[in-house]
């Protein structure tokens, strides 16, 4: 093998140095340049869009406090609005609760008189169909006719002891 041998060393070390020179110049002039600037500009976007989404992040703590006080708002004036409603259904029930009872309180006033002029009207009667009992009564088992004034004294002086 010709590169062991130990007679052609130095022209390989030689041209060793001079090929590594020569690359070394090239990539440091032109190629790492290249690759440093394309490192800082990713470096550069990455910070970018880390500040970005920074940003975005305080945005969206800030809009969704917005929006969840937006929401207890919401929430709030809903509640007030039931309770506003809840409030005039309530009187509005409690009208016409007095009015059905006013309605009511008369309808049973009405009904208490009327009850009282019917057992009026039946007293009275019964007063005059006992009488005619007692007649038809005392006519049938004694063959006596009894008149009309002295059936309707002994009616009436019954109904006295039993009050």
């Amino acid at each position: 093998m010709p590169q062991f041998d130990f007679a052609t060393f130095p022209s390989q070390i030689f041209w060793l140095i001079v090929c590594f020179a020569v690359l070394y110049f090239l990539l440091a002039r032109s190629v790492l340049p290249k690759i440093g600037a394309a490192l800082e500009a990713r470096q550069r976007k990455i910070d970018d869009d880390l500040e970005r989404a920074t940003e975005l992040e305080l945005k969206a703590k800030e809009a969704l406090a917005a929006y969840e006080a937006q929401l207890d708002g919401a929430r709030d004036e809903a509640q007030s609005a039931i309770r506003q409603a809840t409030e005039e259904m309530a009187a509005e029930a409690d009208q016409q609760h007095q009015a059905l009872a006013k309605k009511l309180a008369a309808e049973v006033k009405a009904a208490e008189a009327r009850i009282a002029e019917a057992r009026k009207d039946a007293l009275s009667n019964i007063q005059q169909v006992a009488s005619e009992t007692a007649r038809a009564a005392t006519a049938r088992l004694i063959g006596v006719d009894v008149g009309e004034d002295r059936a309707g004294a002994a009616v009436a002086a019954v109904t006295k002891e039993q009050r």
